[in-house]
């Protein structure tokens, strides 16, 4: 494990409306997980788009993307810097 990895979530909510809930439900459970959340909405899809900077050790990083991969209606893509 990595402690000094830098890695970068990309999550796309294709109905926020709808999967808002379980996403705020997820960030909040690993939350000591984020070091940056940044959200853009984008209206004309109803859907949003996050970027989240993890933080801490890479099993809790793990944690965290796995959760919001198993999300219906949530798309994730990660960069890893080590």
């Amino acid at each position: 494990m990595n402690e000094n990895q830098i890695r970068v979530l990309g999550v796309l909510i294709t109905n926020s409306q709808k999967e808002a809930g379980k996403v705020q439900y997820t960030l909040t459970k690993y939350g000591c997980s984020l070091k940056t959340r940044l959200g853009i909405n984008i209206p004309d899809n109803k859907a949003g788009l996050m970027i989240l900077e993890l933080t801490g050790n890479t099993g809790e990083m793990d944690y965290l993307q796995n959760a919001l991969e198993k999300l219906e209606g949530v798309q994730v893509k990660s960069m890893v810097f080590d």
